[in-house]
């Protein structure tokens, strides 16, 4: 919840980032502290049970570049090798102005000290909700090569040139993380409950019959809920099978009533003795987390298509 006597998250704190370690779960966290210009910051706390959390008072990562300076919002956490990555979003200008929003690339090893890479989208798309995939050369292609994968969601990228009248999921792949050279249309809107938009949540999780996608979906009426999709492991671009309603909507009063009402929005998520722990934002007010057994809805999933 939003720490009141610490003044850059006095307000909110939601759609945090994840990161098990297999002793720790690291947790990177969107903070607000004013509600004026509605800058974004981020605070880091840990758990040894993926339950109970350890924030620290500190900002671990705070605007600091020219193009940081409108806030810096919902991180994204995976690890590729021994190194993590963090993903986030960064704006043109003030919230209240409507601005173009891009994503940039961080590393850490400390998750305090980050070292940028820079931006990662192009400008003028609108593009966020990018996460990647947690293996590095993850994709053989067939020239030989393996490449990088990721999700994202350019918003500017509808109409008949792009077979999409909605903003929708693409896969990026690329010979590395800060370089995308080809794009493939994944999921699009199909049902009422998602109908104005998909985006990417959680980065995918490997499982044994393939990746498991968590992502959201907006209805017409502004209604934020999370989906579930089960990619094929060696070709990312075939879907197996896909949830066609929410397995998890705002219901509790805390997903129904805050800074956006009604809005679950998923960012992070780990496995824990065979289960699933979903971390998402709710109402764009606090952090929560929902669990699943991670088999049961692979099976699901796959029930679905």
């Amino acid at each position: 919840m939003p720490k009141k006597d610490n003044w850059w998250e006095s307000k909110a704190v939601f759609n945090c980032a994840i990161l098990h370690d297999g002793d720790t779960v690291h947790m990177l966290y969107r903070a607000i502290g004013e509600y004026e210009n509605y800058i974004s910051r981020i605070g880091y706390a840990s758990s040894t049970d993926g339950y109970h959390f350890d924030r620290t008072n500190e900002i671990a990562f705070g605007p600091k570049e020219d193009y940081e300076k409108y806030g810096m919002e919902d991180p994204r956490l995976v690890k590729i090798g021994n190194q993590a990555y963090i993903t986030y979003v960064v704006l043109s200008g003030y919230v209240q102005d409507r601005p173009n929003v891009s994503t940039a690339l961080a590393t850490t090893t400390n998750y305090c000290e980050f070292t940028r890479l820079g931006f990662i989208t192009g400008g003028g798309t609108n593009n966020k909700d990018v996460v990647l995939f947690p293996e590095k050369l993850s994709y053989r292609t067939t020239d030989g090569y393996e490449r990088y994968l990721s999700l994202h969601r350019p918003s500017t990228w509808i109409g008949p040139a792009y077979g999409i009248d909605r903003p929708s999921i693409w896969l990026g792949e690329g010979e590395s993380l800060t370089r995308v050279d080809k794009h493939t249309l994944l999921l699009r809107p199909e049902r009422e409950w998602e109908a104005l938009k998909v985006g990417a949540g959680a980065p995918p999780i490997r499982t044994e019959q393939g990746w498991l996608i968590i992502y959201h979906g907006v209805s017409n009426d502004k209604t934020y809920s999370a989906g579930a999709a089960l990619l094929d492991l060696k070709q990312p671009n075939r879907i197996l099978g896909r949830t066609k309603w929410p397995i998890l909507e705002p219901e509790e009063p805390y997903e129904r009533f805050g800074d956006i009402n009604n809005v679950v929005f998923p960012t992070g998520a780990c496995v824990i003795d065979g289960e699933l722990f979903l971390y998402y934002g709710g109402a764009d007010k606090v952090c929560c987390l929902a669990k699943a057994d991670l088999g049961i809805l692979v099976d699901f999933i796959l029930q679905e298509n």
